[in-house]
């Protein structure tokens, strides 16, 4: 009898999802990303208002991280247009995505179709099939709609939400998580890129249901606006107060305890970025296993999640679960 891979759902959207996906591709699994559409920002914003469909940066990204293709076509996908009119700001694969859109006649359909053409190792599924809006509700009780404008605001966001309400998830991600071995969540922009895809009605229900061991990647650097001076355990603290049952939701956390030179610490800190501090003591008494190592590594004077490092350490989970992977 033939064992079959083990089958991995990585939840979330940005460049962050792209980097841990690069990694995991690399390992025989069976792959499922479930990537976010709140984006109303960019190529992707003008595309979801002129084409009345949902966002598809975040899915560009994700389709481009898992094909199969030469780095030139992912290049060719990731190009992004600087001139002409109505087309600058555009990139090639946002255009490809909408292209497929209209001859399909549905977004989920038109993400299956390219992925087969670009040959995509595993599957690419949005968090919903429609375009959602994502609201903040900041601590000083006024509200913020759209998920470009929410840290532009520089308040401290208190919960966000999603409108419609009754938005509904593709069944197809549903059952990726009943059948998931290993759940990723993260990393990637805590309130506008991981959670979401959470608030999603049934899917952080379902998420706390499995019995997949469930894995929260916890961010690097804190993003102004969003997530400004924001430890290890804040994060997970915001992360637990969006979901149905935290105590059953999370397995794992993965921190980054490599030190980040003093160069690119000031380099970020022109964006009003700082390193998310690992305070373990408090990361300890949630009751979650902690799993901190060298989990980053720097292109230039870019702060980058080190995609073979993390990879190891997944495999490692699923094989405390199964010895035989």
């Amino acid at each position: 009898m033939i064992k079959k891979n083990p089958k991995v759902v990585a939840i979330g959207g940005g460049t962050g999802l792209s980097v841990i996906l690069r990694g995991l591709k690399q390992h025989p699994l069976d792959i499922t990303a479930i990537v976010t559409v709140a984006d109303d920002g960019g190529s992707s914003g003008i595309l979801r208002h002129e084409l009345k469909m949902p966002p598809p940066g975040d899915i560009r990204n994700v389709i481009a991280a898992l094909a199969e293709t030469e780095p030139l076509f992912e290049e060719l996908l990731q190009h992004r247009f600087t001139d002409g009119n109505g087309l600058s700001g555009h990139s090639l694969g946002n255009l490809l995505l909408a292209a497929m859109t209209n001859i399909t006649g549905d977004f989920a359909t038109g993400i299956r179709e390219l992925s087969r053409v670009l040959n995509v190792k595993g599957r690419v599924l949005p968090a919903a099939n429609q375009s959602i809006l994502l609201n903040a509700v900041m601590t000083d009780g006024s509200v913020v709609q759209g998920e470009s404008a929410i840290p532009t605001h520089n308040k401290k966001i208190e919960r966000v939400f999603l409108t419609p309400s009754d938005v509904h998830p593709l069944q197809e991600s549903l059952e990726a998580i009943r059948e998931a071995d290993l759940i990723v969540i993260g990393p990637g922009s805590l309130y506008t890129s991981v959670l979401p895809n959470l608030l999603v009605p049934q899917l952080g229900e379902e998420i706390c249901r499995s019995e997949a061991k469930k894995i929260y990647i916890c961010n690097v650097m804190t993003q102004q606006g969003e997530t400004d001076a924001y430890t290890a355990s804040d994060h997970i603290e915001a992360l637990s107060n969006h979901l149905p049952n935290p105590g059953s939701c999370i397995d794992y956390v993965f921190v980054n305890n490599r030190e980040v030179p003093d160069d690119i610490l000031k380099l970020y800190a022109l964006e009003g970025a700082t390193p998310v501090l690992y305070d373990r003591q408090r990361l300890e008494s949630f009751g979650f296993n902690l799993v901190s190592d060298h989990l980053v590594k720097f292109d230039s004077s870019i702060i980058r999640h080190d995609e073979d490092k993390i990879a190891k350490n997944l495999m490692s989970v699923l094989r405390l679960s199964d010895p035989t992977v």
